[in-house]
């Protein structure tokens, strides 16, 4: 698994993008501007309002820095991973009442959706324990927020597969009824870019065969049954790495991982984890 870890300058980038939608311009938080002193400062904690795995306290503390001009104090309680309980604290953060207010929204919108993330990849990453499988992310994400999602993937337990359409070169079905057949679009790929990773989407053994007399050495098997998945394992498994890809569900998670695929794709990861309720409370005065 990658190491989880985040590039401070896309966390700045998201951060004040969300901020900006929340603020206007000029921007203002006209409920705190009006009720609160300027000089007002409060502790809040942030809390667990169900289990899950916690993922994207970093990123929170950033909005509250942003918020507080710097001034405000964020202390971790849990560590990015951790399985959480309700009513468990995350972080306690000391700062402008103000500010605390105008980040609160931000802040848990962010961290509850990477939370949520981590939550759903830790259930497969649990499920698949114990097989060679492991269970991997897709680009299906919420746009502007890939980095964080699919870190938030790696602090549940899955690890990513590529992060666009720049890094790693995948042929679909479309690209194979564009290009005439595997081996050609293999072949142009390869042409063009040849110090880029390719892999291929196959969905029978005889596209699996094909893939691999072209070169292939990672095939996408799309939308197989297990026992067909077992059948390209058992033909060229150990000579490339296999994916099993399409429809997988957690309670199908388990024979899959059975036929000795390397990974599991799973789109859900990231276009479907519900959120995990965290939230924002000030300490009584």
């Amino acid at each position: 698994m990658n190491e989880p870890e985040l590039n401070l300058a896309d966390v700045e980038r998201i951060v004040f993008t969300a901020l900006a939608e929340d603020l206007g311009d000029p921007p203002r938080d006209v409920t705190s501007e009006a009720t609160i002193p300027a000089g007002q400062v409060d502790t809040a904690e942030l809390v667990a309002r169900a289990a899950g795995v916690v993922a994207g306290l970093p990123v929170a503390a950033e909005v509250f820095a942003v918020t507080s001009a710097g001034t405000a104090t964020f202390q971790q309680v849990a560590t990015e991973g951790d399985r959480v309980r309700r009513g468990d604290v995350l972080a306690v953060i000391t700062g402008p009442t103000r500010a605390l207010l105008t980040a609160e929204r931000t802040a848990l919108n962010l961290i509850s959706r990477m939370s949520g993330v981590a939550t759903h990849t830790r259930r497969w990453a649990d499920q698949l324990a114990g097989t060679k499988a492991t269970v991997l992310d897709t680009r299906k994400t919420t746009p502007g927020l890939r980095v964080l999602e699919k870190y938030a993937v790696r602090v549940g337990g899955g690890t990513n597969k590529r992060m666009g359409l720049y890094d790693v070169a995948m042929i679909k079905d479309n690209h194979k009824l564009a290009a005439g057949s595997i081996t050609a679009a293999y072949r142009l790929v390869r042409e063009r870019f040849p110090d880029v990773t390719v892999q291929v989407e196959v969905t029978t053994l005889a596209e699996a065969r094909e893939a691999v007399a072209a070169g292939a050495t990672f095939l996408l098997c799309d939308n197989m049954t297990p026992e067909r998945l077992a059948e390209v394992v058992a033909a060229i498994g150990g000579r490339v790495e296999l994916e099993a890809t399409g429809n997988l569900t957690l309670e199908t998670a388990a024979a899959y991982a059975a036929t000795g695929v390397d990974y599991l794709s799973v789109g859900g990861l990231t276009h479907s984890s519900p959120i995990l309720d965290i939230a924002l409370d000030l300490r009584a005065r």
